[in-house]
């Protein structure tokens, strides 16, 4: 039989009680940042994969140094229109977007 520790808690286990609920209002504002957050590490990673500095990809996408690292560090909101030009023309990728409703 396998030992329970019961004195570990869970992230979901945290979320909830430092946020509350899913579907609460300070829950969904944590997701919301955790989610701009994510995109932010995602950019960075697929730019260090291909060897690339932040002055690199700003070059390809027309746009500044400053400005990616506030995109990388989620200092700064980003359209989709821009995140499109960051992931393909800079970085040669694919920008798939869903809703889930």
């Amino acid at each position: 039989m396998k030992t329970v520790n019961k004195d570990i808690t869970t992230f979901e286990e945290l979320k909830d009680r430092e946020y509350g609920p899913i579907g609460t209002l300070s829950r969904d504002e944590y997701e919301k940042g955790f989610e701009e957050f994510l995109v932010g590490v995602m950019i960075k990673e697929a730019r260090l994969a291909q060897g690339m500095t932040q002055t690199q990809l700003a070059e390809k996408c027309e746009t500044t140094k400053a400005y990616i690292s506030k995109v990388e560090n989620s200092v700064k909101d980003v359209r989709i229109s821009t995140l499109r030009n960051i992931v393909e023309r800079g970085l040669g990728g694919h920008l798939q977007v869903s809703i889930q409703l």
